[in-house]
């Protein structure tokens, strides 16, 4: 009796012994994804015993606020990330090897392979898509119409884009027919390169170890906004915009066509519901399209202790129900198998931005910001003057020399 007693009591104690301690893991993102990353937060926290921190980080200052964090210890668990900056904090020894892991989901080959791209160095995977951008083209369908275009038609090769434009323009008044922010490099990476993608061109090599600018793409891309600029369809304020009326510019109603994002749609959806807009995609000379894939990769800080939670949470972000979140507050879906499923409820012209986004690129680099964002850098100082200034053989010789320079400086890729 003793015995049995003595057992009862053990299993007792064993039953109500609390299960492991939940654990709460921190994730930084950046702004961007302040409408969307609350949500889908939130969503898991409440269906799951594990639970995320959420810090939202200004867009301007998390990159050197995650560099000085992970050299001094003191690194979130995972980040949200902008891709393009997944090499270098890989070739750094910032983050997590997490390949094994990746390549045992069962959606792996079903996720953007541009954001994998990306968060791949030496063949290892050290980033997974989160959230995707597309880069469009987006018109006004009333000043289409006004100007005798259809208005259900968009341009579907360059020669389209100008003389749509041209047509657009001659409605008069403060009136554009094309806006592009000039003396943005990041805006023209996004929205300009699909031109030379899409012609057959490229301005680095796959691996990134070459700078390609001279080719006859660029030289034709260049010539197309040359000339539009030249016959004053686009607004002299373009030369100088950083980047702060890359959207907001279509947005006022005046301007009849511009490369955008799938951002755009909701901004547009939401803030200024009067505009009747298409989306179409960027188009090659001749016809064929190509598009930037921009956003989010998903990295893990090297040495968390917290890497369970953080894949509980990454699942759940590719589940339909994480993916339908993120369609439905801001950023495309990166797993392709339920994209259209994940869009069903939303505004059909996302599905362009979706189609657009499965066939994107990103530049690979592990020194991107330094060749393509820096206000300082080659391919900012370059398109400012080939688009608005006279020496374009000499812009495009010196970005080529400047960014090969820093290519071979860089850590090898």
């Amino acid at each position: 009796m003793r015995t049995m007693i003595a057992g009862l009591a053990i299993a007792a104690s064993i039953l109500s012994f609390p299960s492991a301690a939940a654990e709460t893991a921190n994730i930084w993102v950046r702004a961007d994804g302040s409408n969307f990353m609350p949500r889908i937060v939130d969503a898991f926290n409440k269906g799951h015993e594990n639970q995320v921190k959420l810090d939202i980080i200004p867009n301007a200052e998390i990159i050197p606020k995650y560099g000085a964090a992970a050299a001094g210890g003191t690194a979130p668990d995972a980040l949200s990330l902008d891709l393009i900056y997944t090499p270098s904090f890989a070739a750094a020894g910032q983050l997590e090897d997490i390949t094994d892991w990746a390549k045992s989901l069962p959606y792996f080959n079903s996720l953007s392979p541009a954001h994998v791209k990306t968060g791949t160095y030496k063949g290892r995977i050290y980033g997974l898509p989160f959230s995707a951008d597309s880069s469009v083209l987006i018109w006004n369908k009333k000043l289409f119409k006004q100007a005798g275009l259809d208005p259900e038609k968009g341009p579907t090769n360059w020669a389209e884009i100008e003389a749509y434009a041209e047509k657009v323009n001659a409605l008069g008044g403060d009136i554009k027919g094309f806006y592009f922010s000039g003396n943005c490099g990041g805006c023209n990476i996004f929205t300009f390169t699909p031109l030379i993608w899409a012609s057959g061109g490229d301005i680095l090599t796959e691996d990134g170890s070459k700078a390609t600018l001279d080719s006859p793409q660029l030289r034709g891309a260049i010539d197309l906004y040359r000339s539009m600029v030249k016959k004053d369809l686009v607004p002299a304020g373009a030369q100088t915009d950083t980047g702060s009326n890359f959207f907001a510019a279509f947005a006022a109603g005046n301007i009849g066509i511009s490369p955008s994002g799938a951002f755009a749609i909701g901004a547009l959806n939401t803030q200024y519901p009067d505009i009747d807009y298409g989306v179409t995609f960027l188009p090659g000379k001749d016809g064929g399209w190509s598009s930037f894939a921009g956003g989010d990769n998903f990295v893990v800080t090297k040495g968390t202790t917290k890497i369970a939670v953080v894949k509980e949470f990454l699942d759940f972000a590719y589940s339909l129900e994480g993916q339908t979140i993120l369609a439905k507050y801001g950023s495309l879906p990166v797993r392709g198998d339920i994209a259209n499923e994940a869009l069903r409820e939303l505004d059909p012209r996302y599905k362009v931005a979706a189609e657009a986004m499965a066939k994107g690129r990103t530049p690979y680099s592990v020194v991107f910001n330094d060749l393509i964002n820096s206000a300082n850098g080659p391919w900012n100082q370059m398109i400012n003057e080939v688009f608005f200034g006279e020496d374009v053989n000499g812009a495009i010789a010196n970005a080529q020399e400047t960014m090969q320079s820093i290519i071979d400086s860089a850590p090898q890729q």
